[in-house]
């Protein structure tokens, strides 16, 4: 847990996207990269040379009660003839529904600082939208839309790399989706978001400083199943004795 960065975090948490947050065009040279891994890495380096940490899965909710929602990337391949699209194909899964779901990732912007957190590296961010369309064959099902933001830096060698620099300080987040999930059947709509580490518009959810930690009042939304994960590494027995959520749940 990040719990043992805490220390450290505080003394620098004020430096992310330091001091300067101006930035430059990066459109054209976004589209030199291939991303997808930004969106499926299964561990990354806080920083160059180090050693690596497991990501932790998304975190999400869906709708005014803050339900929790299970959401994985479970392949992301870019448009050989436009390189500014992403095809991807992944599984949500809400209380016990699990569904799976393909679409698009389409990216609209790309911009880099013009002085980052760690010279010479080079930090910066791509935005984009997103419309996914879960499989109309199962339960519950509907499409998420919405835009994103996700974080990379630069390395040494001219690689692309999901950005957690910043990794130990207060707040860290990294790909932020922020949209809506309308339903098939019924065509209502239910504000739906999820991101890494942070969720974006949650802040009747999340109590927490450092890190995401969620609102006892919402524990009865699946968030209660959060905590003892947090704080275990075997499956989790839910309030209503059912075993659930285990590790690899969209390998189902």
């Amino acid at each position: 847990m990040k719990q043992i960065l805490i220390v450290i975090g505080l003394t620098i948490s004020g430096l992310a996207f330091g001091q300067n947050s101006k930035t430059t065009d990066f459109f054209t040279e976004i589209q030199k990269y291939d991303i997808s891994d930004l969106w499926t890495l299964e561990k990354f380096q806080p920083e160059d040379d180090t050693a690596f940490i497991k990501r932790q899965e998304p975190l999400g909710y869906i709708g005014e009660n803050y339900q929790r929602l299970y959401i994985h990337l479970i392949s992301v391949i870019q448009n050989p003839t436009n390189r500014l699209e992403y095809f991807v194909y992944g599984k949500t899964m809400v209380k016990e529904n699990i569904c799976s779901f393909q679409g698009l990732i389409t990216i609209t912007e790309a911009s880099t600082y013009i002085e980052g957190d760690f010279p010479p590296l080079k930090q910066g961010f791509v935005k984009g939208e997103y419309k996914f369309f879960e499989n109309p064959k199962q339960k519950g099902t509907g499409i998420f839309t919405g835009n994103f933001m996700t974080n990379f830096y630069i390395d040494k060698n001219g690689k692309m790399k999901y950005d957690a620099l910043m990794f130990v300080a207060d707040g860290f987040e990294n790909n932020q989706f922020e949209g809506i999930w309308t339903s098939y059947q019924t065509k209502n709509s239910k504000k739906c978001n999820w991101g890494d580490y942070r969720i974006p518009d949650s802040k009747g959810l999340d109590d927490g400083v450092a890190e995401f930690i969620p609102s006892e009042k919402y524990y009865s939304s699946d968030w209660l199943g959060y905590m003892l994960e947090h704080n275990a590494t075997q499956n989790i027995v839910t309030q209503s004795g059912n075993k659930k959520n285990n590790e690899y749940w969209w390998k189902d």
